[in-house]
Formats: structure tokens, sequence, C-alpha cells
């Protein structure tokens, strides 16, 4: 399809409503080639008339465009009257018009639309105007005990992706595009509407053998009086193990039970195979096939096994399972591939690559983003990657009350049928911290009374998907540890962002970190990318230069402005860590990224050497969204930071790391993640410089068994000692490498520097 857009700012615009392509050509408003699937920003920049918004300060631009009318339009071919046209996604306000009559309008981001027509057999006119959603917001008036961050009160009734406002991680490009593809559909009169094919329940046999009991579900569209004339199928294969079932239909829904026989089980990554059946569904009228489904599913049970409280010592629960058994998880937040997300398809494969490397077994998909499509969760499927997926809403008490109620509750159900077949699929949480926002807003609301939450939603997902657990915030504040009577079990450790081996994370008592980061500078070659004058932090003291605010990402140039306080905690936990910041730009960089790393590598850790005790990490995040200074360890040109390969070697599925010092001795552990018994051998050798052979300080053969981690010897340290310890060991023929240093703080930077490079660990990009 060959589209155009026209476009107007809200008070140059003479108040007409254009229907046809005729009237947008002859308005004189201005019109460029557009993209489809795009944002209209970028076709402006394609176009000339806006300046790169990644570049410098440019994106404060976009602010200009929050007042802009679009009209995406285009012929279409039709040849019979059973086609429909089908929209993946609009953002977000839209009246479609089909030969200049309005036959559709939108208002969710995150759904399809499907748009019938009095067709013309031939050429049609398609005119998409898509309204501001900065305007259109202002006819939603949220209750007063509404509550939201300083930028984001035009979100509370909008169903559009939270980030695009403005966030700490995210810069404000409101934007609006037909965002996803738009394609011609056919309609059949007999169609699989429907499928949902779970496991009951696991049996293990004597044998060793496993027997699943299933339950599959169908809704079709029956073009016949009598359902009795129609049969569905359903069958699958994975290797030599197979199933079939096949039945006459009562009624255009039907429910089967059957049991495969050893049936091969799916396992997160590291924790077994990865089996999928090709799974084929078919209809079928009168013994002829009218429709088929086809795709790709594990059989595996998930449970969320949860306390309402916790305590300093440990009493209580957040473990996930996967067919019974306790998975210890290693996970990333998924935030924005990119701030204008029609891009997003283009950035999925290289972020899906970088998540696989790093050997995460669980992403959570962050509430302030979109949901992902079938391509990310085919790919979680196939490489065992477990999904926490949030419902999107973010930081913010929303309207408890019926007209968003009843949008979220549309947008839930079609989420959740959309999303529920994909095996890697664990968990649906009702949000990002909107339990927490009560009492960042000063509202004294218990959060268990919002009923989004705790009904909506909750009830969408027990009758849409009821196999997977469903947690109703996270962090989760239960009604008892509302009411004092216990800690939470799962957080998110932010905290002050001081030294990262300080109290507040060091004495945590949390089961689960489902966020924590820490800040690295990406590397000089991308800053130079972005930046006229990426060597320069600082306008005057305490104050980042504009351009460094902007990329932090303050939407103000204003210093005391809610997100403008990143260059400086960056630069002040570059300072703890080295007692002073590096003149030499290059340099300074470097030790940022030293700093992300280290902080990074004890968080995941620090919960590896305290399983089951705790039970996982989710660390915060993988990939930047767009160019910025960050907690991302891989930056938007896909720049690796030092961090990326410091949490690939902590998050091998057997690790040998040290425990923190007590009583004068640090105690060297491993752990194993893997569902079998492990042997190997090891050393730790104190770096002695560059030129000196290293100090054996232990060696010797150990053992672990399967899912556990285990003490293998203690090493005496000096008080006060600030050493490299490079730990080598071998196991099933290959070697690895961790490394400790002691009392990490006020260390020398180029002391550190020979270690990582004699060790060969200065794996530093883009310098």
């Amino acid at each position: 399809m060959d589209w155009k857009i026209a476009y107007v700012h809200y008070e140059d615009w003479d108040k007409t409503e254009y229907c046809s392509i005729a009237e947008l050509e002859q308005s004189g408003i201005d019109i460029v080639p557009a993209i489809v699937p795009g944002n209209f920003e970028l076709d402006l920049m394609r176009a000339g008339k806006l300046e790169d918004l990644y570049y410098g300060t440019n994106t404060l631009e976009a602010q200009k465009l929050e007042d802009v009318h679009v009209w995406y339009y285009t012929k279409i071919h039709i040849e019979n009257e059973n086609q429909c046209l089908h929209f993946e996604g609009i953002d977000t306000f839209s009246d479609i018009y089909v030969n200049g009559k309005l036959v559709k309008s939108t208002d969710n981001m995150f759904f399809p639309y499907d748009v019938e027509a009095d067709w013309i057999m031939g050429e049609n006119e398609v005119v998409v105007h898509i309204k501001p959603m900065m305007l259109e917001a202002r006819k939603f008036v949220p209750p007063v005990a509404c509550h939201t961050m300083r930028y984001n009160f035009p979100n509370l009734y909008v169903r559009k992706a939270a980030h695009m406002i403005g966030w700490d991680i995210m810069p404000r490009i409101v934007s609006a595009g037909i965002w996803k593809e738009v394609t011609i559909c056919e309609r059949k009169p007999d169609a699989i509407k429907e499928v949902y094919l779970v496991t009951r329940i696991l049996e293990e046999k004597e044998s060793g053998e496993t027997t699943a009991h299933m339950r599959f579900y169908i809704h079709a569209d029956m073009e016949g009086a009598f359902a009795t004339d129609y049969t569905v199928r359903v069958e699958g294969r994975c290797g030599d193990s197979y199933f079939k079932k096949e039945d006459i239909m009562w009624h255009n829904t039907h429910t089967l039970f059957f049991q495969i026989e050893n049936c091969k089980l799916w396992w997160p990554k590291h924790a077994g195979e990865q089996n999928l059946y090709d799974v084929k569904v078919t209809l079928l009228r009168s013994g002829k096939v009218c429709d088929t489904y086809e795709y790709r599913m594990g059989i595996r049970t998930v449970e969320l096994d949860i306390t309402d409280t916790t305590d300093a010592d440990g009493n209580g629960e957040f473990c996930f399972k996967v067919n019974g058994r306790n998975i210890f998880v290693l996970g990333t937040n998924w935030v924005p591939m990119d701030a204008f997300h029609s891009q997003d398809k283009a950035r999925l494969p290289k972020a899906l690559e970088l998540l696989d490397e790093i050997g995460c077994n669980m992403v959570r998909c962050w509430g302030g983003n979109v949901y992902e499509d079938k391509t990310f969760f085919d790919f979680c499927d196939e490489h065992g990657i477990l999904v926490w997926q949030d419902f999107a809403m973010g930081c913010s008490v929303y309207p408890d009350e019926e007209l968003f109620a009843k949008k979220l509750e549309e947008e839930a159900i079609c989420i959740i049928k959309k999303l529920r077949n994909h095996t890697s699929l664990a968990l649906w949480a009702g949000d990002n911290e909107c339990d927490l926002t009560l009492g960042w807003g000063g509202i004294p609301t218990n959060p268990n009374h919002n009923s989004l939450t705790r009904n909506v939603l909750l009830r969408a997902v027990e009758l849409h998907d009821y196999s997977r657990p469903y947690l109703p915030s996270s962090p989760y504040i239960s009604d008892a540890a509302f009411k004092g009577e216990g800690l939470r079990p799962e957080d998110h450790l932010w905290g002050p962002r001081d030294y990262f081996k300080g109290p507040y994370y060091r004495d945590t008592f949390t089961h689960f970190a489902s966020e924590t980061g820490y800040h690295g500078f990406p590397s000089p070659k991308s800053l130079e990318k972005f930046l006229q004058q990426p060597d320069k932090l600082f306008a005057k003291e305490g104050v980042p230069t504009d351009e460094y605010m902007v990329h932090a990402a303050s939407m103000e140039l204003n210093p005391k402005a809610p997100y403008a306080y990143r260059i400086q905690l960056a630069y002040d936990q570059v300072v703890t860590l080295f007692g002073k910041a590096e003149e030499d730009f290059a340099d300074f960089v470097r030790q940022s990224q030293i700093s992300q790393a280290e902080a990074k590598k004890y968080f995941v850790e620090k919960f590896r050497v305290g399983k089951w005790k705790t039970t996982g990490i989710i660390w915060w995040n993988l990939l930047d969204g767009w160019p910025q200074v960050s907690d991302a360890i891989v930056d938007y040109y896909y720049e690796k930071k030092l961090a990326f390969h410091y949490i690939k070697r902590s998050q091998e599925p057997v690790c040998l790391m040290f425990d923190e010092p007590k009583n004068g001795k640090i105690q060297l552990v491993v752990s194993n993640d893997l569902p079998e018994d492990k042997t190997f051998s090891y050393t730790v050798k104190r770096f002695t410089g560059m030129e000196c052979e290293d100090e054996v300080v232990m060696s010797g053969v150990g053992a672990v068994s399967a899912d556990m981690t285990v003490p293998i010897e203690t090493l005496e340290i000096a008080e006060g000692e600030k050493e490299f310890y490079l730990i080598e060991w071998d196991m099933d023929g290959n070697t690895y490498k961790n490394h400790y240093f002691t009392n990490i703080i006020d260390i020398d930077y180029v002391t550190y520097l020979h270690a990582l490079k004699k060790y060969g660990m200065d794996e530093f990009e883009g310098f």
C-alpha cells in the first residue's frame, strides 16, 4: 500500500473533517510520503521537515508536535465482498473512513481492528484521521484519588504505552501513527476463532515416564444450522511422541479431555529440554476441511509459590515452579525496543539474540511498554525463556471506576487470548508498581481495595487463561503487608542507588528482586552518535549539560526536574568506587562501566549465593530503547557495556563465586542450576601485577548436587585488603572464569584495569 500523511497543528486547522483523499489534497495542509508501519515524526524526519529527534536536545522538539492532527491515506484494491481491512495497531485515537464514509473509530493502541465496509470491487479510498492524544485525554477527568508521576496524568484514561508520555528511561515523544501492519484479510463462513490446549495434570509413572492429562477448547464460526455437521480434530507431534483426538461438535464451542502417554515435557533454559509439539487443529464440515490452525505448544505446568509476607529471617516464599520443580530465576526486564514502536520489529532479532546469549531463563515484560508479538514469544518458547507479562499499567493510581474498568477488561481479554497459547508465558501481573504508587501519592487507601487488579484483571485471567498464576501488582502489597504484619517477599530494589554493597542492597530481606539496576555510560563511540559534546558532562557543578540532561531522560531543561538526576548519580557512583573520576573522558567511561558491571555482578551473585532462601532476580535491564545514559547493559546501538560480560559469567548455570566477608574470611561457593549433579576442578589466584606470576590461594576438586548452592572452602583475607581474585574451573571439558574483588570501594583504577587486561576481561566495546 502506498501511504501518505497530511498533518496540521490544532490551531492552524479549520476544523474541517477531511473524509476523502481529494479533500485532503485540496486542503492546502502539508503532505509528505509515509511508511506504514510507521510514526508520523519518522515521516517528517525523512522528508526533511524535522531534525533527528535522537540527536542532541532535538527530542524536546517533539513536544511541539503534541497538538498535531494526522491523516494517513491510501488506496486499496478489493476483490470480493468477504474481504476486510485489518489494522494490527493504531496509535491511538482515530476515525477510519472508507470511500468518504466513517466506518470505525479507535481508542486503544494495543488493539487490532478489523474494518468492514461497503466495498467497491476494485479501488477503494482509505483515510485514517489520528487525533492528538494529549487533547483527546482532556475529555476524561480523573477522580481526586488518582495519582501518577508529574508528566503522566494524560495517560490515566488513555490506553497507550505509558512511557511515551515520558519516563526516567524513555523520552517524551507522544507520537501518533499506524504503528503495525495493515493487511487485507478474507473472512471465512466456517472458521476457527479460538483454541486453547492446556496441561491439567502431569502424572509420573514408576517407569519414569510421564502422562499428561490435557484439556482442549475450541470456539468456531459456523455457517451451517446444525453443529453436529462439524467435527474438530486436534493432533500434535514432537519427535516420536504423537497424539490425536477427534470429536463431533454439538455447539460452536466445544471441549475435549484426553491423555498423552509418555509425553515429552517442556522445561525452562538449563532445567531440561524445550520440547515443543507441532499442533494442528482442523475444523471439518461433513467431512470436508473448512479451516485449520497450527502452532507449537509445550507440555508443562507452571505455578507461583507465594506467601502474603516474609520476614527478615526469610520465613516466606516467592518461587516459580515448572512441572512441580522449583526454578531459580535469572532474568532481565524487557523495556521498549524503541521510542517509535513501528521500529520495534526491526530491532527485535538482535535483542532476542542478546537475551539468549546472556543466559537468562526469564524476561519480565514491563508494564510501561507495549505488548510484544508472536516473534518474541516464539523465540522464548524455543529457547526456554519464561515470560513474566505485566498488563500495560505503570506507576499510577488509575481510575477505579466503570468507564476505565470496561476499557481495561476488553484489552486484557484481547491480550490474554492473543498470548495464552505460548508455553513460555509463565505469569500475568496486574501492573508495574501501582500498589506502591498509592503511598507515593500520600493516598491512604489499601491497594487490595483496587478492583482493577483484584477483580477485573483477576477475573479476565481466571476466565480466559486459568492455568497460569496471577500477581495483582509488582511488587505486590498484600493485605497483611499493608497492615504491617510482615514484609514483601518480592520487591523492586532501587533505594538510594548509592554504594552497591551498602546496607540497602546488602541487607535486603526479599526472596525475589523483580527490578534492580545500576548506571553505566555508553561507549564513547556511541555517545558521539547522539551528542555534540560527549566529553562535557556538566555545564556547571552538579548541573549536567542540556544534551546530557535530555539523554538522562529529562523532558525539561531544569536541573531540579524529576528525571534530571541520572548524570550526577552516575558520576557519584564512579567516585564512590574509585575515589575520584578520571579526567580523561574515555577512562571515565571505563570507570562508569566497571562500576555498573561490579554492581550488577554483585546483585546476581548475592541472590545465587542465597539460593533457595532467595529464588531469583530480574535485573534492569538488557537494552536501551533510545540513546541515553542508563541502567541498560547494551546501548541503543547494540554496543555491549562491560556489565554484559560480567553478568553472562555470573549467570553460567554452574558458577563459582565468593560470598561477602564474614569474620575475616570469604567463602567460595558453587551454584548449580542444572538438573544433574556436577563435579569440577578449580583454582583461585590472587592478582600480583601484570608481569608477576599470580599466587594460587585455592585449588581442588569439588562437587555440587542438582539445583543447589553449596560452600567449597574459605579463604582468610587481610583486614581492609583490596585484592583482585581470579576464579577458574574446569567442567565437562570446558574452562570457565569469574572474579572477586575484596573491599571493593575507593579502589585503584589502574591496578583494576591491569587485572582485567591480564585475565582477558577488558571486554570494553566502542573505545
